[in-house]
């Protein structure tokens, strides 16, 4: 299996490609960036020494996060399943997140926030184990005032947005080394037309009716 992971809903973007090693080859660029999505793919695939079309699955960070970046992804996986048959998988960038703080060492209650403006955040609750990583609080949108208690309890807060150091959150970019590997252990395939951004807010906008056509008026 030869994996190509395209993480880009934090201000990191990167791309990763595993390939036969257990430490996927990976590229990354921070904002502001001079090059678009398909020249970081690129030197993934050099550094892993695979060519384009060996690649057979292509995993998405699906955010929360930057909904322009993660379309972005999107686009490319959809792009390239249209031109070749490949496997797509989609991650939670927050499961990818848990991952990486698993890898660190980093064990016990932890809260993953990511900015989701107006004065809330995305936020999920895991318990990290040397074994494993268990989902304690499901995704939601919250506000601050929500993790009064875990705050108080000293629990650790961790997550992508650099605007939030102090409020005492621990700085972690999702990266697409680690949704590498969470995809090599994912059975689960899904169609390009369901790869969709992770977006909790309800949708606030009224789709406008078509257009009608009005005849003009016959004058004199």
């Amino acid at each position: 299996m030869k994996i190509l992971a395209l993480e880009f809903s934090a201000d990191l973007r990167s791309a990763a490609v595993l390939a036969g090693s257990p430490v996927p080859a990976c590229a990354g660029e921070n904002a502001p960036r001079e090059h678009g999505p398909l020249t970081l793919i690129e030197r993934a695939l050099k550094e892993a020494g695979v060519e384009r079309e060996a690649i057979d699955t292509i995993a998405v960070g699906l955010g929360p996060g930057s909904y322009a970046g993660i379309r972005s992804a999107i686009a490319v996986a959809q792009g390239w399943q249209l031109g070749r048959v490949v496997r797509l998988v989609g991650v939670s960038s927050v499961e990818v997140l848990a991952a990486q703080a698993q890898a660190t060492g980093v064990r016990g209650p932890v809260n993953f926030v990511v900015d989701a403006q107006r004065g809330e955040v995305y936020w999920a609750r895991y318990l990290i184990g040397a074994s494993g990583c268990e989902l304690v609080q499901p995704l939601r949108l919250a506000g601050w005032s929500d993790l009064a208690t875990v705050i108080a309890q000293g629990e650790l807060l961790m997550g992508p947005s650099a605007g939030m150091v102090e409020r005492g959150v621990k700085p972690l970019m999702p990266g697409a080394s680690a949704l590498a590997v969470l995809a090599a252990g994912c059975d689960v395939d899904m169609a390009p037309e369901t790869l969709e951004p992770i977006y909790l807010r309800a949708t606030s906008f009224i789709k406008a009716p078509p257009a009608r056509w009005i005849p003009p008026v016959k004058r004199g």
